[in-house]
C-alpha cells in the first residue's frame, strides 16, 4: 500500500543538497505566505497543535515573538472553526503517538501538494531527524542554520527562537540524557519489569491537551528533544520548540515528530503490541471527547481519523527508509539479571520469571517529603520519610527475592510541579546518585488555572529500583528516609520560580 518513502534528513550531509530538504523548505515559505485563517498556513496548522493567540498580551503570546518568523495574530478565523480544529495536540496521555501521526500526515499532504505545484517530485515526503544516528546526526541539520537558500532568498527553516541546550544558539541533543531507552519497553500502557509505569504510549486518558504523567516516548526523547532545541535566554525569550504553544511554528518539529512517529513504528515491528481497548482504537469522541480532525487540500470540511486508523504502517500510504533504532532485547532477560545482581541463583531448568507480565496499577505508596518545594538556581533537596509499615514490604520482597517471588519496583514521583516556563531539564538524583532527568515541556500549560486539569501542573514519575537495589545490597536501606535532591539544568530567571508540590515513594509488588 505504501506510496511515499520518508527518509533521513541527514541524507546529503543534512544541506540543501537533500532534496527533501530544499522542497521542505520551499513548501515551508508557500504555507507561510498564507493568512492565519486559511486552514492551509503555516500558522493555521502551528495553531491545531496548540497556540497563543487570543487575549495573550504578554510573551509567550504569538504577537511577541521575535522574528523570523514574522508570525501574524491576525485575521483569527471563526471561533466555530478554532473549536474544530485548534488546540488539539494530545500530551501526556495514550493518544500521544496516534494523534501526531495523524498531524503529520496532514501537513505532510500540504507541502506535498505545494511541491507539486511548483514542479517538484510527486512523491515528496517529510524527512525525519534521527538525533541518535551515527557521526553528527545528533546537531541539528545544517540546512536548518543557513540564513538563506541555495537562491539567496531567506531560508524559512531558519528561526530565531531557537537556543539549544547552553543557550547560545548551538542546536544539538545530548546524548545522554536524552536515549531511546524506552525501546525496550513491551507494554504500550502500564508496567512491567524491563516497562516503567506508565507504559510506552502513556497513561489511559480522555482527550487529553495538557495531562500530567508521560508515557516513556513521550517524556524520554520527545519531550528532552523539544526542550533541549528551544532552549531560553530570559523568561520572555524562549526557544519556540520549548513549549507546545508555539512548537509548531518552528519547522524542526516536524522533523523531530517524524523520528518520534519512527520510533513507535519500529517498536512495532519489534513486536510489540498497541492498545485493543475500544477507548483507545475510537479516540476520544467514543467517549464523548473531541474528534480528531484535521484540515486537507482534498477537503478542508476535515479529514476526522481515529487512533484504529493510525495504528500501523501497513494502513497507510508510507514507510520509513530505515526503521532500526540500534536498540535490540538484551540476550538475557532484564528481569533475570536483577534477580543474579541480588543472589538469586538461576538454575537452567527452573521456569524463567516473566518480565512481560502487566502489573497494573497495583501500587502503593510507603514515603513523602513535608511540604511543597520551590526550586531557583541551586535547585532543593528533601528528605522523603518513609512510612514504616509500608516500606517495609520493600526491604523485605528484596531479602525473599526468588524466581517465584520478583522484588517490588520502587518509583519516585515528582508531584503537581508548576511554573510558568517550560525551557528547562531537572535533573533528580537520590541519596547522591542520579536517579534521571525530566524536561518541563508542557509545564506553562499544565499549571494554567483553565487547562485541561486546571491547573494540578505535571507529575513525573521516576524508576528508581535499581537504586534502591543498590542501597539494598550495601546494607543501606535500615536509615528513615531517601535524600533527594533536584537540580535544574539551566538558570532560573529570577522573576521565575518552580515548584514541586510533594515528592513521594511508591512501591509496585511484582508478584
Amino acid at each position: 500500500m505504501a506510496t511515499y518513502t520518508r527518509k533521513n534528513a541527514w541524507n546529503q550531509n543534512g544541506t540543501f543538497s537533500n532534496s527533501d530538504l530544499l522542497w521542505y523548505a520551499k513548501g515551508v515559505r508557500a504555507m507561510q505566505a498564507r493568512a492565519l485563517n486559511d486552514q492551509a498556513s503555516w500558522w493555521f496548522f502551528a495553531a491545531i497543535h496548540n497556540e497563543y493567540l487570543s487575549g495573550q498580551t504578554t510573551f509567550p503570546g504569538w504577537a511577541y515573538i521575535s522574528a523570523p518568523p514574522a508570525v501574524p495574530t491576525s485575521p483569527l478565523p471563526s471561533q466555530s472553526i478554532r473549536d474544530k480544529f485548534w488546540n488539539q495536540c494530545q500530551h501526556q496521555s495514550w493518544y500521544f503517538e496516534p494523534w501526531h501521526r495523524g498531524y503529520l500526515i496532514a501537513i505532510e499532504a500540504q507541502i506535498r501538494a505545494i511541491v507539486i505545484g511548483l514542479g517538484g517530485p510527486n512523491d515528496w515526503s517529510l524527512p525525519y531527524w534521527n538525533y541518535f544516528g551515527p557521526g553528527n546526526q545528533y546537531k541539528i541539520p545544517p540546512a536548518f542554520t543557513q540564513l538563506t537558500l541555495p537562491d539567496g532568498s531567506p531560508n524559512p527553516l531558519f528561526v530565531k527562537a531557537r537556543y539549544g541546550p547552553r543557550n547560545n544558539g548551538d542546536i544539538y541533543i545530548p546524548l545522554p540524557p536524552v536515549s531511546q531507552d524506552c525501546q525496550r519497553n513491551t507494554i504500550y500502557t502500564g508496567s512491567n519489569a524491563v516497562t516503567p509505569n506508565p507504559g510506552y504510549g502513556g497513561p489511559s486518558t480522555g482527550f487529553s491537551n495538557a495531562g500530567s504523567v508521560s508515557g516513556n516516548l513521550e517524556n524520554n526523547p520527545h519531550n528532552m528533544v523539544h526542550t533541549y532545541i528551544g532552549g531560553s535566554i530570559t523568561s520572555t525569550d524562549y526557544g519556540l520548540m520549548s513549549d507546545p504553544g508555539t512548537a509548531a511554528l518552528d519547522p524542526i518539529f516536524y522533523l523531530h515528530h517524524c523520528n518520534i512517529d519512527r520510533m513507535w513504528a519500529s517498536w512495532n515491528a519489534a513486536g510489540n503490541a498497541n492498545p485493543t481497548s475500544t477507548n483507545w482504537l475510537k479516540g476520544p469522541a467514543a467517549t464523548g471527547g473531541r474528534k480528531f480532525v484535521m484540515p486537507m487540500p482534498s477537503s478542508r470540511a476535515g479529514w476526522v481519523y481515529t487512533p484504529n486508523d493510525m495504528k500501523s504502517l501497513s494502513q497507510l500510504n508510507y514507510v520509513y527508509d530505515n526503521l532500526s533504532t540500534g536498540i535490540t532485547k538484551q540476550l538475557v532477560g532484564s528481569l533475570a539479571q536483577r534477580l543474579t545482581k541480588l543472589g538469586v541463583n538461576l538454575i537452567q531448568t527452573q521456569p524463567q520469571p516473566d518480565e512481560n507480565m502487566d502489573m497494573g496499577g497495583n501500587s502503593e505508596m510507603v514515603g513523602a517529603n513535608e511540604g511543597a518545594l520551590t526550586l531557583k538556581n541551586s535547585g532543593a533537596r528533601t528528605a522523603v520519610r518513609f512510612q514504616k509499615e509500608a516500606w517495609a514490604k520493600v526491604p523485605k520482597s528484596l531479602m525473599n527475592a526468588s524466581v517465584t517471588k520478583v522484588p517490588d519496583h520502587v518509583y519516585l514521583q515528582l508531584e503537581n510541579v508548576k511554573g510558568k516556563m517550560d525551557s528547562n531539564v531537572l535533573a533528580v538524583s537520590v541519596n547522591h546518585k542520579l536517579a534521571g532527568h525530566v524536561s518541563l515541556f508542557g509545564l506553562r500549560k499544565a499549571s494554567s488555572n483553565d487547562g485541561h486539569h486546571g491547573g494540578a501542573g505535571l507529575t513525573f514519575i521516576l524508576d528508581i529500583t535499581n537504586l534502591v537495589d543498590e542501597l539494598h545490597l550495601n546494607n543501606a536501606l535500615d536509615a528513615d528516609s531517601l535524600d533527594v535532591t533536584i537540580s535544574p539544568d539551566n538558570d532560573i530567571p529570577n522573576d521565575e520560580e518552580i515548584t514541586v508540590g510533594r515528592v513521594s515513594l511508591h512501591r509496585q509488588p511484582q508478584s
